[in-house]
């Protein structure tokens, strides 16, 4: 594991996982200074850290499982505001912005995007065109670990909350859907009632990522969702 700062990279077989820090401020979620709206507080050293981690595995034609990870999510659910308001933790679509036009400019993009801060499961599929292809990359919300579950809807100016159906398309979410030539932001599937955590599994072939119940004797038992992802060419399988 290389850790120059609270952002790293770690390597282990078939994954390398790089992990930015995106609350120095907690809110909105930032990773760099680039409106020099906080010159004491953060810097673009992140960026460049990004730039030359994606770099690397372009040079080396890296064919693991690559997945990025950060505390802010790059979608969190927030319905129209006549159907209740978003939870209590929200997203951070800069951040995103800026992560979306470094893998373009080196051409690689992770497998996979891991995330806390809203204290429920989310799970997203972007379907997008990158690199001449079409690609499916789960966006995981996994903030339930510990803290109180909070719910996905929140009343709104007397509206009561009205929650979403999994598989919903919600590319209204994706502020950069047309840069990113994403066809459908998908809400997969989601939890907002139960502690859990994540189960990552990864061979030569598969990206796999399962999130679990807490409380649930049973291993089997206790998992809610499974997504698998093709390394080979970022599509999603059956499980």
């Amino acid at each position: 594991m290389t850790q120059p700062g609270v952002y790293f990279a770690l390597d282990a077989p078939f994954v390398r996982v790089i992990a930015m820090f995106s609350n120095a401020l907690e809110d909105p979620g930032v990773i760099s200074n680039e409106d020099k709206k906080w010159p004491d507080t953060v810097t673009n050293i992140q960026l460049d850290f990004l730039r030359a981690q994606l770099q690397k595995i372009k040079h080396d034609r890296y064919d693991g499982a690559v997945i990025l990870a950060t505390h802010h999510p790059a979608f969190s659910y927030s319905p129209q505001a006549t159907k209740g308001g978003g939870g209590n933790h929200g997203c951070s679509a800069v951040m995103m912005e800026q992560i979306d036009k470094i893998c373009t400019e080196i051409g690689v993009y992770p497998h996979a995007f891991l995330a806390g801060h809203a204290h429920n499961y989310q799970r997203y599929t972007r379907i997008m065109e990158f690199g001449g292809s079409e690609i499916n990359v789960p966006f995981v919300v996994c903030g339930d670990g510990g803290h109180n579950v909070n719910r996905l809807v929140r009343p709104h100016k007397g509206e009561p909350a009205q929650e979403p159906t999994s598989g919903s398309d919600v590319t209204n979410l994706d502020g950069g859907a047309a840069k990113m030539k994403v066809k459908h932001l998908i809400l997969a599937k989601y939890d907002d009632e139960n502690y859990g955590y994540l189960r990552i599994y990864v061979d030569k072939d598969y990206l796999k990522i399962g999130f679990h119940k807490v409380g649930v004797r049973s291993l089997a038992q206790s998992r809610y969702d499974m997504v698998t992802v093709r390394l080979r060419d970022h599509h999603m399988v059956a499980n």
